[in-house]
């Protein structure tokens, strides 16, 4: 298996980016927090994961090892295949999508592209346990889930959709109040 990758950006693709490690070009289907670093055009390293099927082997690249290891997670959800675990790791940080699972949170799964209530419901239902997040952590973590969830409901109560709400409070420290994040928010999608 191919853990990780430390090279120079050779370019980007449809599909990817192209990791130049030792004069061997890796096509990487990466997230965006790997594309991004990635454009400084400086040597990056990337956690990886090899997917290997009967006719095709395809890396997939991220930022650190806690997103592959909730890609991995998600792989073995009934349904998910790695373009979609993907796009689940690349629309929210690690740590976020694992308090939504801890919390139960399906609608901010079901902000992403391509997942629906039903594979919403089965990711949080299926990776809740395996996940292991302890009690504890879950309860410090709803402190600042539920501004997250405050802020994201009263976004889609001013007309935003769900995926656009998530998108929009992305950029936003978590840390702030609900009110704070929703001005902050609005207020980046006047500018």
């Amino acid at each position: 298996m191919i853990a990780r990758l430390r090279g120079i950006p050779a370019g980007r693709s449809a599909d990817g980016l192209v990791l130049d490690v030792g004069g061997v070009g890796y096509l990487v289907a990466a997230t965006p927090s790997v594309l991004r670093r990635a454009e400084a055009g400086a040597e990056v390293t990337v956690e990886t994961y090899l997917h290997v099927r009967e006719d095709t082997m395809q890396l997939y690249g991220f930022a650190d090892a806690s997103e592959r290891e909730l890609f991995t997670h998600l792989l073995t959800v009934a349904g998910i295949g790695p373009k979609v675990a993907l796009a689940v790791v690349s629309g929210s940080p690690a740590a976020e999508l694992r308090r939504a699972i801890a919390l139960g949170d399906h609608a901010r799964f079901q902000a992403i592209p391509g997942i629906g209530r039903k594979t919403a419901e089965r990711i949080v239902l299926e990776l809740r346990e395996k996940i292991g997040v302890e009690t504890d952590a879950a309860v410090s973590a709803a402190a600042g889930t539920s501004t997250h969830l405050v802020a994201r409901d009263a976004l889609v109560e001013l007309g935003y959709s769900l995926h656009e709400a998530e998108q929009a409070l992305a950029g936003i420290d978590p840390g702030l109040p609900a009110e704070e994040r929703i001005r902050q928010a609005l207020r980046a999608a006047v500018a």
